[in-house]
């Protein structure tokens, strides 16, 4: 990714803009600009590549005797998932090895982050290159912003936030149904912890949402008529300032939590266990 000079078009918008200064190099930057949205990329692309196998592979997923499941599989209502595993029942038949068992929020989950104001950013500087760095001019002549498809379903990013919420109860509960010892009754282990910690994350990093932000106080004219929801407002507000870093974290949780849940599952390694 050099600063290698480029020809702007006689006419455009954008960076072509006929406001703009005409400057023929892409940037006057010296810096290596490029490692962030590099590094952007490869963390992206190694999520997305373990998640996308993981949610197909549907192997080791959930551990019978500490009830461990993992969210790349929550909730399992297909009658395609090991017995013990559908916490909410089976609502569906069997399902053909195409469709992942977590197909009821997976989709949904994708989306969320997809239109996540965080993410948007981070998408359209490394993989779109909009513009890939501060005083690095980007590629494309014209921009439309989101107001054509695909990118005006950026603008349904609050319904997906509800959705996420959803799934956030869904996690909270698997994790408390984990606390199951082998010999039955009450059960502690390392397992608990991981799946605790990352529930709690998944928590902070849906409340931190932007969409949170504008729902706990939007439209207020005086917060002082409205304590409870002004009170409210403050706490996702210092929340959203860790926005961006809960964004990567619950990623790296996510799959922390999986693998873990897989290798005790395989049989791989045998879960730490403090109580039962």
């Amino acid at each position: 990714m050099s600063a290698a000079p480029t020809r702007a078009p006689e006419s455009g918008t954008g960076v072509f803009g006929t406001g703009r200064a005409a400057i023929a190099a892409r940037t006057l930057r010296t810096d290596r600009w490029w490692v962030p949205p590099l590094a952007t990329v490869l963390g992206l692309a190694a999520f997305i590549i373990y998640a996308t196998v993981r949610a197909f592979v549907r192997t080791a997923y959930w551990v019978p005797d500490y009830h461990y499941l993992t969210p790349f599989y929550s909730p399992c209502v297909s009658t395609s998932c090991v017995e013990g595993s559908s916490h909410f029942g089976h609502w569906v038949g069997a399902l053909p090895s195409w469709i992942p068992l977590g197909f009821l929020v997976l989709p949904f989950l994708l989306l969320f982050r997809l239109t996540c104001y965080y993410y948007r950013k981070a998408y359209y500087r490394a993989v779109w290159f909009s513009p890939p760095a501060c005083a690095v001019s980007e590629p494309h002549a014209k921009y439309t912003g989101e107001t054509r498809l695909p990118l005006i379903i950026q603008n349904a990013h609050r319904y997906f936030f509800y959705i996420a919420g959803i799934v956030a109860v869904i996690n909270t509960y698997d994790a408390i149904i984990a606390f199951h010892g082998k010999s039955g009754g009450f059960g502690f282990g390392l397992g608990n912890i991981i799946i605790v910690v990352n529930a709690a994350l998944l928590w902070a990093y849906t409340l931190s949402c932007h969409s949170c932000r504008h729902i706990a106080g939007g439209r207020l004219k005086h917060f002082s008529a409205h304590p409870t929801r002004y009170w409210f407002w403050t706490q996702v507000s210092k929340l959203n300032t860790r926005h961006m870093l809960l964004a990567w974290v619950t990623l790296g949780t996510l799959m922390l939590t999986d693998f873990y849940i897989m290798l005790v599952a395989s049989g791989t390694i045998s879960d730490l266990r403090f109580v039962n």
